[in-house]
């Protein structure tokens, strides 16, 4: 007997639950649907499952998926509030005096509006609904209707290349703002309800000031050399660290959460995502990845495959002959909760982009699911109106996308991008990689078969010929694109660039070749070039003569980086150095000025139109980009 854990537990139900969380992006990537959200597929074979090989199962077996689905719920929560970019929030705090330019500008002052018009038309279409079905508590069913899902605004964001400019950022900002009321209202309702307004209630604000303590603390610690040192020596192998203090900090506030109450277990796990957003860049943390791996791997999906084990659809009988015209009402009044506050941004971006915006807005999934099954518990919603929600969410967070990406179908593949040439290997991390930095990428492959592959690896690629100059104009090469050229082939290379700079005159091209004559063809063009045998030497030579630094820059990718920052404010001219405030994870290593480079010290004054190459953190090349500008 190993450590006396019995050997007789039923695996089988966890079996059919892996199988599904593992076939289920198998088979939307072998149909090309990636589009699709994953959790909708698991939502319904989870209840096909259910109903076809888990009803006999045991109890304990079924209180043990409960469990897992339970901390998939929790980790849900925690992914949740880790999505979202407190510092973004913050910065966006109204430092000057306030009139309707500055505030309809202001994505926070926007966000906060947003979220009550919101409420104010839910809570109406809620008490209107009322009157013809019976709904136990309207205001519980109203604040359910305001939820979003930042988890799928996030994505398609991305995707349309939005996420990094005023647009992305004002959806982004209300997305997270609606998240974070709705959990905090949510909790609060929940524990008025099930205590009334006793002292308790107090004890929620007893975890909020738990949770300015850690964000404090968060702050501090994370700038001490002796727990940096710590940590990444810890970080990796069996120690793991990072992610066992997250766990253990996952832990504490669930807890915490448990003894205030268990409808405070949702804030508490939110909460301290929104604890570790402050610590982590979200693009390029390792430890966010492993994270990801962790929920998404394996608990997330349990969560939502037992959504689907105990869906009952036979709960619509409490509507009778109503189910229908309450369904497509339901459906009305979710996406007008959204619609028409979404006409705050007409002015800004017009009203194709409001619309537009409004629809990503009405996706819901995690949070809608969850705020239904706490009601369900508590009696505040029948389970009727729960699968009602249930079957909501997944119409939701498919249409809503859809509308988005009609609406605004060539946002996708204009703006500022890199285009590589190509869909080697190479050019496929080169890809990743630019994605880790926030930024935007399209492949271009001739093979259809290869596109495909990389398609459904979740990268944006297109079939065409690098050759095709029509090509170019269908994805809307710009100015500032810079465009890679990696096909594997020396003559191709020169070929496209060749049509690049002659036919379209673009000048931001990139390409390799171990071939000198041709890299000297590639030069007189304006091409800058890669020497393969020169970065492989170079890379030798740096293990060789200074392996710890080397492999130092290397393990920290997660945390520094160099960065080039323009100055473009001309408050700065002829400003010292010593006398600017950088942020204090920033260092200039380089200035270049014109076509000189030197190294600065505190005496160098700085010009309008340098280049600063910065060594430092995300939120200091952050900090220095905003100073800059």
């Amino acid at each position: 007997m190993l450590l006396n854990i019995s050997f007789n537990f039923d695996y089988f139900p966890l079996l059919m639950v892996a199988a599904i969380a593992w076939g289920t992006p198998l088979l939307l990537s072998i149909l090309r649907l990636s589009k699709i959200p994953s959790v909708i597929i698991e939502i319904i074979l989870g209840y096909f499952v259910g109903k076809y090989a888990l009803g006999n199962i045991d109890h304990e077996s079924f209180r043990i998926l409960e469990f897992f689905a339970l901390t998939g719920f929790i980790f849900l929560m925690f992914l949740g509030g880790l999505e979202i970019d407190v510092g973004q929030i913050l910065a966006s705090f109204p430092k000057k005096k306030l009139n309707y330019s500055s505030f309809i500008k202001n994505p926070l002052l926007v966000g906060i509006v947003y979220f009550i018009i919101s409420l104010i038309v839910a809570y109406t279409g809620s008490l209107l609904l009322s009157g013809f079905i019976h709904i136990p508590n309207v205001w519980y069913f109203s604040l359910i209707m305001v939820t979003t899902s930042v988890g799928i605004v996030l994505p398609v964001l991305k995707d349309n290349g939005e996420i990094k400019n005023k647009y992305g950022q004002m959806i982004v900002v209300a997305a997270a703002t609606a998240d974070i009321f709705s959990i905090v209202l949510f909790t609060f309702t929940s524990s008025i309800i099930k205590n009334g307004f006793q002292a308790e209630l107090f004890y929620i604000l007893f975890l909020f000031l738990v949770f300015f303590l850690a964000y404090f603390l968060a702050g501090k610690l994370k700038n001490i050399r002796f727990f940096k040192r710590q940590a990444y020596k810890l970080s990796h192998a069996s120690a793991q660290i990072r992610i066992r203090g997250t766990i253990l900090l996952i832990m504490l506030f669930v807890v915490l959460a448990q003894v205030i109450g268990e409808e405070a277990v949702l804030l508490g796990s939110f909460l301290i995502g929104l604890v570790l957003s402050t610590m982590l860049h979200h693009e390029r943390s390792v430890m966010l990845l492993k994270l990801d791996g962790m929920g998404y791997g394996f608990f997330i999906p349990i969560f939502f495959i037992m959504v689907g084990v105990e869906f009952d659809p036979s709960a619509f009988k409490e509507f009778d002959q109503s189910l229908i015209g309450f369904l497509g009402v339901l459906l009305l009044l979710l996406f007008a909760v959204k619609f028409i506050p979404a006409f705050l941004w007409r002015k800004l971006f017009g009203l194709r982009r409001a619309i537009a915006g409004g629809f990503l807005m009405s996706s819901r999934l995690s949070l809608i699911i969850a705020a239904a099954a706490i009601g369900l518990e508590l009696g505040v919603i029948t389970p009727g109106i729960n699968a009602s929600f249930v079957i909501m969410a997944i119409i939701t967070c498919f249409v809503s996308p859809v509308m988005f990406n009609w609406i605004m179908p060539n946002s996708k593949i204009s703006g500022e991008k890199t285009v590589i040439i190509g869909g080697s290997s190479t050019g496929i991390l080169l890809a990743k990689r630019l994605t880790m930095h926030g930024k935007k990428s399209i492949i271009i492959e001739r093979n259809s078969a290869r596109a495909g592959e990389i398609s459904g690896n979740g990268l944006e690629c297109l079939e065409g010929d690098g050759n095709d100059v029509q090509l170019y104009t269908k994805i809307k090469l710009n100015a500032p694109d810079v465009v890679v050229v990696k096909t594997g082939s020396a003559e191709q290379n020169l070929e496209i660039c060749r049509a690049l700079r002659n036919d379209l005159l673009h000048e931001h091209i990139i390409s390799q070749s171990s071939q000198s004559d041709i890299r000297n063809v590639m030069k007189t063009l304006g091409v800058k070039t890669v020497d393969e045998t020169g970065v492989m030497a170079t890379t030798m030579e740096n293990l060789i003569l200074r392996p710890t630094t080397y492999e130092a820059l290397i393990e920290s990718f997660d945390n520094f980086s160099v960065e080039e920052i323009l100055v473009k404010n001309s408050n700065w001219e002829g400003t010292p150095l010593d006398e600017i405030p950088f942020h204090h994870d920033a260092i200039i290593l380089m200035i270049k000025r014109g076509n000189a480079f030197f190294i600065p010290n505190r005496e160098t004054q700085l010009r309008k139109g340098d280049v600063l190459h910065v060594f430092g953190s995300y939120a200091a090349h952050e900090d220095t980009g905003l100073k800059m500008r």
